[in-house]
């Protein structure tokens, strides 16, 4: 800008003091590290914020605060009665800033300024638009449909940092870092929740939620060759539906159409349970060709239902002696196993026979040292279903040569 003076002479004045405040403008600045943040009611938080300034200033005061009455009327967060004992301010020297708020509230849930003043006049300056905080509680929503019952960990808003979900079945965890979601597909009158890094939800029941569902006592049954066999389930469907048909069949492999088994089926089944809840099919005289997986579908009034996972997987199995050492001297020892296809269940007792003479009840037969009196024709069979023996094996003892 020019100047003419009063002597008439012209002078050059270059306005620095115009040139300052345009350079303190264009140096004042907030820079937030989030501008929105959702977190759990009763977790802690930190909001934090680095800002600038021109270089004559001098930082003096700095703050937090949410509530502004009037001009230049800032309510600096650790002077606000509703955050007693909960605020913290952190600082750096490279002018960061972090605010900290723990034992957080629903009512917390507000747009968060910083504030900073310096020595000089004016050298004022609030970061806009500051940090948007929304506080939420943890909540589960059950949705129930014919086949399952979801419970969903639910929030007000989108929960910062995408946590990892942990579910609980009466205190116990029953799933862990996984979604917010958790499927239930059996009746049961147990409580659920969930926790977020700690935070829990409240509990709730899903008794009473009823929907299409099969529940099979056992995933695998061994049993023996000649036996019978009870493959059982419980049953469940939603209220105002009557059962009128149940059905066990078999999983056809590959492209084979499923077996049906009704009742009287090859003299051998039967169908055993009240038609409401519960459901039993009995085989009698079973073969190894018998080995497969067992479904239930069952029909109502008002539609026809069918589990997709699997059934109960059966496994028919004959016994056989194995002998080892398959060839044996006079002196050394050898061991007789009640050898199966499967294991069966509750850990049964052998029983040994000897020339068709019962000689011991035991898993296995242990004979050491062996003598040429122990040679003989050796079978086994399950207490309980000694009608059931196995096949003879014949145990040679050579005599040692002298």
């Amino acid at each position: 800008m020019v100047l003419r003076t009063a002597g008439g002479r012209l002078s050059l004045v270059v306005f620095l003091w115009s040139v300052a405040v345009v350079l303190g403008q264009n140096g004042w600045s907030v820079t937030y590290t989030k501008k929105s943040i959702c977190t759990l009611k009763g977790s802690t938080v930190d909001l934090s914020c680095s800002y600038t300034y021109p270089s004559w200033h001098k930082v003096t005061t700095t703050f937090w605060f949410t509530k502004k009455y009037a001009v230049e009327n800032y309510v600096n967060l650790r002077n606000d009665p509703d955050y007693k004992g909960r605020v913290m301010y952190h600082s750096d020297k490279m002018n960061g800033h972090t605010l900290t708020i723990t034992d957080l509230r629903e009512s917390d849930s507000a747009t968060y300024k910083f504030r900073f003043i310096t020595d000089q006049t004016g050298g004022k300056h609030t970061g806009d638009p500051g940090v948007t905080l929304s506080v939420t509680d943890l909540q589960v929503k059950v949705t129930t449909t014919w086949w399952s019952t979801t419970l969903t960990c639910s929030t007000t808003c989108t929960l910062t940092g995408n946590p990892a979900y942990t579910w609980y079945r009466n205190s116990k965890i029953v799933q862990g870092a996984s979604s917010p979601s958790y499927s239930v597909y059996f009746q049961t009158e147990d409580s659920f929740y969930c926790a977020v890094k700690g935070i829990n939800s409240p509990a709730v029941s899903v008794e009473g939620h009823s929907y299409f569902h099969v529940t099979y006592t056992h995933q695998r049954i061994c049993t023996l060759n000649g036996s019978s066999v009870d493959i059982s389930c419980s049953y469940t469907y939603p209220s105002g539906h009557t059962v009128s048909e149940t059905i066990w069949y078999t999983k056809g492999k590959l492209n084979e159409a499923p077996q049906i088994l009704s009742p009287g089926y090859g003299g051998r089944v039967v169908y055993l349970g009240n038609m409401q809840s519960d459901s039993i099919l009995r085989i009698t005289d079973l073969r190894e060709e018998d080995s497969a997986e067992y479904k239930f579908r069952f029909r109502t009034d008002q539609t026809t239902w069918e589990p997709t996972f699997p059934g109960t997987t059966l496994t028919v199995t004959g016994l056989q002696v194995k002998l080892t050492p398959a060839t044996v001297t006079e002196g050394q020892k050898v061991t007789l196993t009640c050898s199966t296809t499967c294991t069966l269940g509750d850990n049964p007792t052998y029983v040994w026979y000897k020339n068709g003479h019962v000689t011991t009840k035991s898993t296995s037969l242990f004979l050491n040292p062996v003598s040429s009196e122990d040679t003989g024709r050796y079978s086994c069979s399950v207490e309980g279903h000694e009608d059931l023996p196995s096949d003879e094996e014949t145990l040679t003892v050579t005599c040692e040569d002298v």
